[in-house]
């Protein structure tokens, strides 16, 4: 899908099905309140989001971890009710990586099958959960890196990365570099191929994605094959680009909080390794394929890097999927739309590691 700037910008009111574009799967026979087309199973997980918060007394002036101990109970019973378990034949291995300031922990998802003994390529995931929430043992991030490994026959290092706000920018980003460094060293050991080595990330995942890309360029090294980056979080200044019409119905205002947790006190949001849309110089990165939501704010500034890749000559696949808010991707049991956002994921990680 060619992304003109005009098309990026426009934010254009979601109306009946639109025969241009890809992944449209509704089916609504009228908007709601809020003048959106949305599916029915997206508008009950929306019901129940709402539902669940209201049981668990879920409230947004609460500690940090106290809040993350209520995100992990909404996510995780979200997804037993909206998604799918992971397939069977993976096998599944938590490695303790070294870091800068201690272990980390990277779970390793291994197809199994005839094809067991053959160096396979890698794909380093890093979780969304906007830099303060998440971790590789919630339900959705353990049925998504299975699923991945089998549909796209790659071994998939899961990071667990630091979390802010008690780790603040750069620990998170220096974990899944470190992370990267040890993949890479340990090809061998780990039977994966070290010339095959693709990144990628959900949400804030992807922003640190983006910046681990900018960052290896900056030091060197390792090599990356390619990036696969999902509704990412990538301009994180506070006139950013932002689709402000799709931000109540995601249950997103801004991203104040974000960059209060995320970074240090006086600490530039422009800093391309905080926002890497921001970037100057693009030229050399890995190959890229670039996810978007439709009805998400994010959406702006993931079709927008795009652009600045493809003015920088890196190539880039993308696609605006039609229909899908921001998160609905895990939905993959009761929405078709997430199915097909799966299929695609699985497509792009067999071209990048090609």
């Amino acid at each position: 899908m060619n992304l003109s700037s005009d098309q990026a910008a426009a934010g254009r009111p979601i109306g009946p099905p639109d025969p241009v574009g890809t992944g449209l799967v509704s089916s609504a026979t009228e908007p709601g309140a809020d003048g959106l087309w949305l599916d029915p199973a997206l508008r009950r997980w929306l019901t129940r989001i709402d539902q669940i918060s209201t049981e668990i007394g879920r409230r947004l002036d609460a500690s940090p971890a106290q809040r993350r101990v209520w995100e992990r109970v909404l996510g995780d019973r979200l997804f037993a009710e909206f998604g799918r378990p992971g397939p069977t034949g993976v096998e599944t291995r938590t490695h303790l990586a070294p870091g800068p300031a201690g272990p980390i922990r990277v779970r390793e998802y291994r197809p199994t099958g005839s094809a067991a003994t053959q160096l396979r390529p890698a794909y380093l995931l890093f979780h969304g959960g906007a830099l303060w929430l998440g971790s590789i043992d919630e339900r959705v991030n353990v049925a998504l890196a299975a699923e991945r490994a089998v549909a796209a026959d790659v071994v998939v290092f899961d990071v667990d990365y630091r979390l802010a706000p008690e780790h603040r920018f750069p620990a998170g980003l220096e974990d899944c570099y470190a992370a990267l460094l040890w993949v890479g060293r340990q090809a061998a050991q780990l039977s994966i191929d070290p010339d095959r080595i693709v990144i990628g990330g959900i949400s804030a995942g992807g922003n640190l994605a983006a910046a681990l890309c900018q960052l290896a360029g900056r030091r060197g090294g390792p090599a990356i094959r390619g990036q696969l980056l999902e509704v990412p979080v990538l301009d994180l200044r506070p006139d950013g680009a932002w689709l402000e019409e799709y931000a109540p119905v995601n249950g997103l205002s801004d991203l104040a909080e974000m960059r209060c947790f995320y970074l240090p006190p006086g600490h530039d949001p422009a800093d391309p390794l905080v926002s890497p849309l921001v970037a100057t110089d693009l030229t050399g990165l890995p190959p890229a394929h670039i996810m978007t939501a439709e009805i998400d704010p994010l959406r702006l500034s993931g079709e927008a890097y795009v652009e600045a890749l493809r003015r920088a000559g890196v190539p880039v696949g993308a696609s605006r999927r039609l229909g899908a808010l921001h998160g609905s991707n895990g939905l993959t049991g009761a929405w078709a739309g997430a199915r097909l956002w799966a299929a695609e994921v699985a497509a792009a990680l067999r071209e990048l590691t090609a």
